[in-house]
């Protein structure tokens, strides 16, 4: 039991941190400037649903595509570790993520899909998390990475169709705060990630 909530804490974690519900309702409010609520709540569903779609496929079809192209699980965790730590330690930048996004992005239907599901749902970093729970696990640590998932994807729905509210309650300021919290946990799981790797690769 214990181990099943510290994988349920573990995956919650990473999936938080990486998919930034709320840090990334700045973005969601820029690439809806001007649209009605009804066109937003619209955007946020569309959005919403591609991203889990486009996860929740990778992580079923991952094992396939680790054998058609002879991939294995230890360069995975080495890669994937490299990646999350530099998607975490970018968070911690000065610079605001998304910075240049936001200030060239204009509003059109396009943008439910990319970039908005892909990629700042949907990115590498997401996808490369979730297979990494999922590339040697069982028939039920599946279906909890899956339901957490899912559970992340409606956490950053209800952020996106709110987001007005929650910029005004925590300030521009608390959203940057948040973010570099997140950049380290981020930080902390990519490492994680890195040393398994090394360990199954060498036998340690």
């Amino acid at each position: 039991m214990e181990n099943i909530l510290a994988y349920v804490l573990t995956v919650f974690t990473a999936f938080f941190a990486i998919m930034n519900p709320i840090t990334n309702v700045p973005i969601f409010i820029k690439l809806t400037e001007g649209q009605e609520q009804k066109k937003k709540r619209e955007i946020a569903t569309t959005a919403c649903l591609v991203a889990f779609a486009i996860i929740v496929a990778f992580i079923l079809i991952g094992k396939y595509i680790f054998q058609i192209f002879g991939l294995t699980i230890p360069a995975f965790k080495i890669f994937g570790g490299i990646l999350v730590f530099y998607i975490g330690f970018g968070m911690l930048q000065t610079k605001k993520k998304g910075g240049h996004l936001l200030k060239e992005t204009v509003y059109d239907d396009g943008v439910t899909i990319s970039p908005l599901a892909i990629p700042i749902m949907a990115g590498p970093g997401t996808i490369v998390t979730a297979m990494n729970f999922v590339v040697n696990a069982n028939f039920f640590h599946l279906l909890i990475t899956i339901t957490i998932l899912a559970l992340l994807v409606f956490v950053s729905y209800l952020a996106f169709i709110n987001s007005n509210r929650i910029v005004n309650l925590l300030g521009a300021k608390n959203v940057v705060i948040i973010e570099k919290i997140m950049g380290i946990i981020l930080g902390v799981f990519g490492v994680n990630m890195l040393i398994e790797g090394i360990k199954l690769a060498f036998n340690v």
